[in-house]
């Protein structure tokens, strides 16, 4: 009685040090309870290959199966549905099939939540043709399937954009007496959104709220982030109203996405608005409410005030990210101080942060529109990283100071290596060598464009 009391006692040693990601004090503690005369079981080695997985590595979780046959003890199906969680975690397909297989040739039954885990891996790698061959085998080996898995099917078929077909199977189990849970419509309200489909979302919401289940603050907000995406403002201030209205929790995140979105469509007076609200709210910032914050007053010219909540940031015990970092560079260049804009990058430099891709865009573009194309260009060939708004934004430049056949050069190298750019920065090129004089330049880079499209089509 004494020694079971006293494992189990180690036990809840070991995962309070687990949860407090002490993984050393939870060694040290096994270590002494051997000392002692009180050895783990597989309890405790279950604890410590769920804690190394999240925490390390899985092979570092994986090695203490070795440990375990050397202190006699057996893995167990819970042993090996942390490993292919593990490995799931990691995107690592081929190490979750070989540990079903090694778990199966140990003759460990699988149980619901092995083929949940590596339904869930396959969709995670892009596979849901054999995701849902995992979903037909739990049905074969006569296992009942739980909540989780419609959810885990229903989650991965939206991911892989197959929202209609994730749709049909949620009609199908409600046909068959399956009654959702709030996770259940969570996870087709994102799906519908992600798809566009702001219609099905906002019915999908009708139908959760007729369901007795109360939409929290996630629902909410990734419906008004799809309003926000579509530009119907209107019905995205809705949706927070009737969250307001009907006395459901509305946190910072929430005001972030919707002073987020009135930011990037020019709408600083409301956003400026829905930031006092949150303030008077008692709501405390976070770093995402800071940046965002930080965002609007970039917006208003206001930058001294920006700067200032950098030392607030600090007293409040938080530390600025490359997002912060990058809003205030893009500030500093939409009010024309690019000397102030280069500074700040070294000193993010300085601080130990990547230069951020963004930041080195907004740079570019602002010594472009400084009238410093050539420095622009001397910056774009020191760039290790470069997106399709790198090379619009300087194509479009190039033009503007009718320097098109620098332009031409450097539209045919992005289409090239296979990188989109704006079709109103290739036609700014055309149409800027045809009116120029250079008809038959212009012709041979059009046909050189139409080559290129066809070649990565």
């Amino acid at each position: 009685m004494v020694g079971k009391l006293s494992t189990r006692l180690l036990n809840i040693c070991i995962v309070s040090f687990c949860k407090a990601r002490q993984l050393d004090r939870a060694e040290s503690v096994i270590v002494d309870a051997i000392r002692l005369g009180v050895l783990p079981n597989i309890v405790t080695y279950n604890k410590l290959i769920d804690a190394y997985s999240c925490l390390v590595s899985f092979d570092s979780a994986y090695s203490l199966l070795q440990r375990m046959s050397e202190a006699r003890i057996n893995p167990d199906v819970v042993s090996y549905n942390s490993l292919i969680s593990g490995a799931t975690r990691n995107c690592l397909l081929s190490k979750s099939l070989d540990l079903f297989e090694e778990m199966l040739q140990r003759g460990i039954a699988p149980d619901i939540w092995s083929f949940n885990t590596l339904m869930h891996c396959f969709f995670k790698v892009g596979k849901p043709e054999e995701a849902n061959q995992v979903f037909m085998d739990i049905i074969r080996n006569g296992l009942s399937p739980c909540p989780a898995t419609f959810n885990i099917m229903i989650n991965g078929l939206c991911k892989n954009g197959y929202t209609s077909n994730a749709l049909m199977l949620f009609r199908s189990l409600q046909r068959h007496g399956f009654v959702p849970q709030l996770i259940t419509y969570n996870i087709l309200i994102n799906g519908l959104c992600k798809a566009g489909r702001l219609g099905g979302a906002r019915r999908m919401l009708k139908e959760l709220a007729a369901s007795g289940y109360m939409p929290n603050a996630i629902t909410y907000t990734t419906v008004m982030k799809c309003c926000f995406r579509s530009r119907r403002f209107d019905q995205g201030l809705e949706i927070l109203q009737e969250m307001i209205d009907n006395g459901y929790t509305f946190d910072g995140f929430a005001y972030c996405t919707v002073v987020g979105a009135l930011i990037k469509f020019g709408r600083i007076k409301e956003a400026s608005d829905y930031m006092d609200q949150m303030m008077r709210n008692g709501i405390e910032h976070d770093l995402v409410s800071y940046n965002t914050l930080i965002n609007l007053y970039c917006k208003e010219g206001k930058l001294e005030d920006a700067y200032q909540l950098l030392d607030e940031i600090e007293e409040g015990g938080l530390e600025c990210d490359e997002y912060t970092h990058t809003i205030l560079i893009d500030g500093l260049c939409k009010a024309g101080n690019i000397e102030g804009a280069q500074q700040h990058i070294k000193h993010m430099n300085v601080m130990g942060f990547n230069l951020h891709l963004v930041a080195s865009n907004c740079v570019v573009d602002g010594l472009c529109k400084a009238g410093q194309i050539d420095h622009a260009l001397k910056m774009f060939e020191s760039m290790e990283k470069r997106d399709s708004f790198t090379y619009s934004s300087l194509v479009y430049n190039l033009c503007k100071a009718r320097r098109y056949h620098c332009a031409s050069k450097l539209l045919l190298g992005c289409i090239s290596s296979g990188m989109k750019i704006l079709r109103s920065s290739q036609r700014a090129v055309i149409d800027g060598l045809r009116y120029s004089g250079f008809q038959k330049e212009a012709r041979k880079l059009k046909s050189k464009i139409r080559l290129a499209q066809m070649v990565q089509f």
